[in-house]
């Protein structure tokens, strides 16, 4: 396919729908970056495919032509723009964001590690003594939800019901299931509205807590947050952080098993996993469905995008773009130009959990190469619908390791 002028909206030159294997999708990323950087598609009622990684940052560092409220994510669509702050264009997103990102500060992401180190320490144990299991719904999927429940200050049961929740709902989206995605959707309204009125009978700390945060913003003409704005905040922070990590940390153990002079090069030197979560969040970016909506008539490599029309960032695309990386499908530490990745995004809009999620991601590897001498896939690799990229069921059989290392 070569690069064309617009053709009509009816052309489908990316579909998304079709069967994918772990390398798949990126092969045919690679063609559109190469062929038709900006496809577009017919799927999920008709979007626009954003592939290279200068169109994408463009993209993102626009705010003000390039919104969130009329179209966030593909598939899906939020038409009353009521879950701050991703659903809210500048200047009006502002009192949210900040408020979630003062209960995520470096102080608070800190103490959060030794829940975080205990929790993995515990769901890895757990998952090498089976032998053989799937990574994911053993470790990787209840491993996020625990730590996400440590931040936000949830009771053990509210836990229980946020992870099954949670699983659900993000079942629900890739099986472009509507009537599921709003059932579960109403159990995490619920769960928002009781989290709400408990920390306004007992407010906790909003440097700490991030619904007492919230409680205590204003916004922007100084008044207490809308009430019905307050809640889809909470409902959408609740389920923001247990989407991408479990499928990150799939794509790390399904590379480390099919590389296993890496696996031993990180297991003998535990101090290179920092830069190693980073080469793989990059190479493995678990988005490609963040979507936004342009406020006029734009080009875009010679295409004709209306004002309205989903554009689908496919940070997955971008952050393997050859034009930025070299040899970008090679996993390699020592990049020199590692964190130009996008994997958070970028702008007022990249995500607020950033420090939070690294910490997570590298304990999570931690564990899974301090307690075993080595692991290796044990079936076939399952793998996640649009909006998301990467597997969701990881079948690993394990060799436990000896006695942990004194000090970790």
């Amino acid at each position: 396919m070569s690069q064309q002028s617009t053709p009509p909206n009816t052309a489908n030159e990316y579909d998304p729908t079709l069967p994918e294997t772990f390398d798949s999708a990126h092969e045919e990323f690679a063609r559109l970056r190469a062929q038709c950087p900006v496809a577009h598609s017919n799927a999920f009622e008709g979007f626009w495919a954003v592939t290279r990684y200068d169109d994408v940052l463009h993209i993102l560092m626009d705010p003000q032509m390039y919104i969130t409220s009329v179209r966030n994510v593909v598939p899906g669509a939020s038409k009353t723009g009521r879950r701050p702050p991703l659903h809210l264009n500048p200047p009006e997103h502002t009192p949210y964001r900040r408020a979630i990102d003062r209960a995520l500060g470096g102080a608070r992401v800190a103490a959060i590690e030794p829940a975080t180190r205990s929790i993995a320490r515990e769901l890895m144990q757990k998952f090498v003594a089976l032998g053989e299991a799937d990574f994911i719904d053993e470790f990787a999927s209840p491993l996020p939800a625990h730590v996400f429940s440590q931040w936000m200050g949830l009771t053990q049961a509210q836990t229980d019901v946020l992870w099954r929740t949670a699983k659900a709902y993000v079942k629900a989206w890739e099986a472009f299931d509507r009537e599921s995605v709003a059932v579960a959707g109403d159990q995490l309204a619920k769960l928002a509205a009781e989290l709400i009125a408990e920390r306004r009978r007992s407010p906790r700390d909003p440097q700490v807590d991030p619904t007492s945060s919230l409680l205590e913003a204003q916004d922007l003409d100084g008044r207490p947050l809308p009430e019905e704005l307050l809640a889809g905040c909470v409902r959408q922070v609740l389920v923001v952080g247990l989407v991408a990590p479990p499928i990150v940390m799939g794509s790390i153990a399904v590379h480390l098993a099919r590389d296993q002079k890496l696996q031993e090069q990180l297991r003998s030197d535990l101090g290179l996993v920092p830069e190693a979560v980073e080469e793989f969040l990059r190479l493995y970016t678990p988005y490609r469905g963040f979507a936004r909506t342009a406020r006029e008539t734009v080009q875009l490599q010679g295409r004709t995008i209306q004002p309205g029309e989903a554009i689908a960032l496919v940070y997955a695309s971008a952050n393997r773009d050859e034009s930025v990386f070299e040899a970008p499908s090679e996993f390699r530490l020592g990049r020199p130009n590692l964190r130009q990745h996008l994997a958070f995004g970028r702008g007022p809009h990249m995500c607020a959990g950033v420090p939070l999620a690294r910490q997570q991601l590298r304990i999570a590897l931690e564990e899974l190469l301090i307690q075993t001498r080595s692991f290796e896939l044990s079936g076939e690799i399952k793998m996640s619908g649009m909006p998301e990229i990467g597997p969701i069921a990881v079948r690993l059989r394990t060799t436990s390791a000896s006695p942990r290392p004194s000090g970790v």
